[in-house]
């Protein structure tokens, strides 16, 4: 059938208000407003902390706890240089610099920090730029007639502090 002015109708539950509670027994919700008989949760001011199970211990108090989170940590998108080589095949590029990693659909983002790492074959000279490079990549783009610069930008992790 056909959609006109006609047989237009709102979608299911949209015109459903809020629930008004403690208007009363015709409202469907009278005598307790939904708080129930007695206990914690029917007395005024009660307010439950999240996770609340009735003063048995939480779940999240009874699972140990385990290892620890680097606030520091620092995430690096990895592209081995076999995929380089097909995408430079693929594309006919020869250079790859920082903003092409999103063009060409080897990384996510633009403001990802690239790591190239060395595993597969490469053939053809490539002029690669990236935060960070394996030695092995490094020596394999370098093998292969290309260059490998490091951008700047990335955090640097040096021990020698």
């Amino acid at each position: 059938m056909a959609k006109n002015l006609s047989n237009l109708r709102a979608p299911k539950k949209a015109n459903i208000g809020r629930k008004r509670v403690g208007r009363g027994m015709g409202s469907g919700m009278g005598k307790t407003s939904t708080r129930g008989h007695k206990g914690q949760g029917a007395r005024t001011g009660s307010s439950l902390m999240r996770g609340f199970e009735g003063g048995q211990m939480p779940l999240h108090r009874r699972l140990p706890k385990r290892g620890f989170t680097n606030i520091f940590r620092v995430e690096y998108t990895v592209i081995n240089v076999a995929r380089l080589a097909e995408v430079a095949a693929e594309k006919g590029v020869s250079v790859i610099g920082i903003d092409d990693y999103k063009k060409l659909g080897l990384a996510g983002s633009k403001k990802a920090l690239i790591k190239i790492l060395g595993n597969g074959d490469l053939n053809a000279a490539l002029e690669v730029t990236a935060h960070k490079f394996s030695k092995s990549a490094q020596e394999k783009i370098e093998k292969a007639g290309g260059k490998a610069t490091v951008a700047g930008g990335a955090p640097e992790t040096s021990a020698a502090a």
